[in-house]
Order: C-alpha cells, then structure tokens, then sequence
C-alpha cells in the first residue's frame, strides 16, 4: 500500500495547494491552464484508446459499459457523495465541486499504471510506477483544484480507497496484467474514458464518463470469453 498512500499524500498536498491559491489566479489562466490539461487528457486519450487490438471489443465495452453504468447510476451516486462532501465543507453555494470530484476521480483512477502500478506494489513490493502516477496526479490536482475548489482534495479519499481495494485484489486481477490482449483492450477502454474526461475539461462536450468505468470489467471479460470460445472450436477441429 505504500504506493498507493504516497499517491494519495500527493493528491491530497497538491489540491491543497490549488486551493489556496487558486483565488489569487485571475479566471482567465486557469481556464487556460484547465484546457491545457484537457488536451493532454485527450492525447493520452487516444494514445490509450489506440493500443486496442479489436475494435468490437472496444464497441462492447464501451457501450455495454455506458449502459452499465447508467443503470447502476455510478455518475450519480459520486454526485451524491460529492453533494455530501460539500456540506461538510460549508461549501453549498460552489457549483462545480461534483464536477471536480467526478473529472479528478476518473482522471487519476482510469488508466494502465493505476492496475500495474497497484500490482507491482502488492506483488513485488516496488512502487515505481505509483510513484510517477503520484508525481503527475499531484500536478494535475493543484490546476484541478484552483477552479473546481474543494472536490478534487475529495478525490484523494476515493482514490485511497479504489486503489487500496486494487493493491488487495492483486492476485486475482493477475491475469490482466499478463494476458497481453486484455490488458490492450482494458487500456483502451480506460483510454476512451479518459477521451471523454478530456472533452469535459475543454467543455467540449458533458459524457459523464463516470457511467463508462464498468467498461474496464467488461473489457477482459469479452477477451476471456474470446479466449475461450477459441480453444473450444480448436479443440472441437
């Protein structure tokens, strides 16, 4: 779990410092600032989404994930902590500290170096790539929090805890990790959340990516059942 705290601790300071001083930054840079960021989440985006080998299996996943996620109601049930969170932090008149939470969560939690790095940390004890998660997330968090306010030091509550459930689910999320066609298409599952994430910091367009997150479970599911159904036709040849 070290790894996983420190990237929590990072979160944490650096959606500290983006609240204190994201008063004194005059409107206008941290606009630009936050559509900077957007378009680096789009790049990474599209990066990920690319590393898919099927793109059937990337249709499945992401519709199949969208409607899974709608029907669980997960984007409205964070809006429902974040509604929470905000009281309880006095904030009731700020606007966007749900839309913060939910674009931070899924900002620092989708993404191949979030599985990886958790297994890594729980399986060989390294935390080198939680560490450079850590680093970029902390940076992300100071631009995050100077507009979106109090949401995103939220943010590393829940990422303490989804990481936290990775790092113990290690062993059986294993086989993700070394199937090679798995990991592609759950990349680029995560990749095209990410996608949606970035056109919602360039306001481009509101896809609640949120709802999209049973998409990375649906992912290696698709390709295991693919994997199966293949050994049986071999076999049945």
């Amino acid at each position: 779990m070290r790894g996983t705290l420190l990237n929590t601790a990072t979160v944490a300071t650096g959606s500290a410092v983006g609240l204190a001083v994201g008063k004194a930054i005059p409107g206008a840079y941290q606009v630009v600032a936050l559509h900077g960021l957007g378009l680096v989440t789009c790049g990474i985006g599209v990066k990920m989404f690319l590393q898919g080998k099927n793109p059937l299996i990337s249709a499945i996943s992401i519709a199949g994930g969208g409607v899974l996620g709608l029907a669980l109601g997960i984007h409205h049930g964070i809006e429902l902590i974040a509604e929470w969170s905000k009281a309880q932090f006095g904030q009731t008149g700020t606007n966007h500290f749900a839309e913060g939470l939910v674009t931070s969560f899924v900002l620092f939690c989708v993404g191949p170096m979030t599985l990886l790095g958790c297994m890594q940390d729980a399986l060989e004890k390294k935390i080198e790539l939680l560490s450079v998660k850590s680093t970029l997330d902390g940076i992300a968090s100071i631009f995050l929090a100077a507009l979106y306010g109090a949401g995103v030091l939220v943010t590393a509550l829940l990422l303490l805890l989804f990481q936290g459930a990775l790092t113990l689910l290690a062993r059986p999320l294993q086989p993700i990790a070394k199937d090679e066609q798995m990991l592609a298409e759950t990349t680029a599952a995560g990749g095209a959340i990410m996608l949606a994430t970035g056109l919602g910091l360039l306001d481009i367009a509101s896809l609640r990516p949120a709802n999209y997150l049973p998409a990375i479970l649906i992912a290696p599911a698709v390709v295991a059942i693919g994997h199966r159904f293949g050994k049986k036709t071999v076999t049945a040849q």
